[in-house]
């Protein structure tokens, strides 16, 4: 294998005017749960990758029966998918962050979606927020291009005016842009004491959002599974976390009320207008939470 060839294509497939959909891991896992979710129920099929050399770093080594074995390496992998509506697909999915060169490894990906005539890159995040956690994510939106805006609005998709948006999931568009490529990026909201268990509520809504851009039908009754199963840990959680006598357990339920009150509403509560929150509080939420959580998650990668 020569590392110092990074893109390693298995075969070029025949492609109509495809958008290429890119993620990589994130807050909630929400940007890689949705397209890993599109990819699978697409069956989407693998023609290439970039082999991992000039981007990551191992810093550790697994010991199995004594013996060390070899550095693990993430994938990172491009696959395709053809459609009957003249738009065909390319999905690129990272299974971790670059530990370097992401500027280098994002002009590579769009090397490889412009050989095959794409324009347009989508990319998703999450937008942690003060939401219920049962409560349907807004999806947030931003674009490369001001023409762009009219589309993703009729989507009911609210503008980002500023922030960021951290991670290849963002840098990936501003390449993009600087391509005079076409970009927009979805960003689900998900509940800010819980951005670090796998969010497939806000994922979910990305895939309904993403299907109908594309014009594409996608079943989400396993997310809808997921989402019910996720729901229910967390409430038997809360229950504990109330019976654990902690300090922070009937203010939390405080806050969780007031988030519940405002589910139906279109604005987003803010610290000011919730007096019962505190980082110190949702750190500690958060913290019990996962632990209840702890063995019955996938990655959220």
């Amino acid at each position: 294998m020569d590392l110092t060839e990074p893109l390693n294509i298995d075969f070029e497939p025949e492609l109509e005017k495809p958008s290429l959909i890119a993620a990589w891991p994130g807050m909630g896992g929400v940007a890689s749960i949705a397209v890993k979710y599109f990819k699978d129920e697409l069956k989407a099929q693998e023609f290439g990758r970039i082999e991992p050399y000039q981007f990551f770093e191992p810093t550790a080594v697994r010991i199995h029966d004594n013996v060390i074995e070899e550095p693990q390496f993430p994938q990172s992998s491009f696959y395709f998918w053809k459609g009957n509506t003249g738009q065909d697909l390319i999905i690129f999915m990272g299974d971790a962050q670059p530990s370097m060169q992401g500027h280098a490894l994002g002009n590579l990906i769009l090397d490889v979606a412009q050989r095959f005539g794409a324009r347009r890159v989508y990319t998703s995040a999450a937008a942690p927020a003060h939401i219920h956690y049962a409560q349907r994510p807004r999806i947030l939106g931003v674009v490369t291009k001001p023409d762009l805006v009219p589309e993703i609005e009729a989507q009911h998709v609210k503008l980002m005016s500023t922030g960021t948006i951290s991670g290849m999931n963002g840098i990936l568009l501003g390449i993009a842009k600087k391509r005079d490529m076409e970009g927009i990026c979805l960003l689900g909201e998900i509940p800010i004491y819980l951005t670090e268990m796998a969010n497939p509520r806000a994922s979910k809504a990305i895939v309904e959002v993403l299907s109908r851009m594309l014009e594409i039908k996608v079943d989400t009754t396993q997310m809808d599974e997921w989402i019910k199963d996720m729901d229910s840990e967390i409430e038997k959680n809360m229950v504990r976390f109330m019976g654990s006598l902690r300090e922070n357990a009937k203010r939390f339920v405080e806050y969780l009320d007031r988030l519940k009150e405002r589910a139906d509403s279109e604005e987003v509560a803010t610290t000011q207008e919730l007096p019962e929150y505190s980082e110190e509080l949702v750190k500690e939420v958060e913290r019990f939470l996962k632990e209840g959580q702890a063995g019955k998650d996938e990655d959220i990668g």
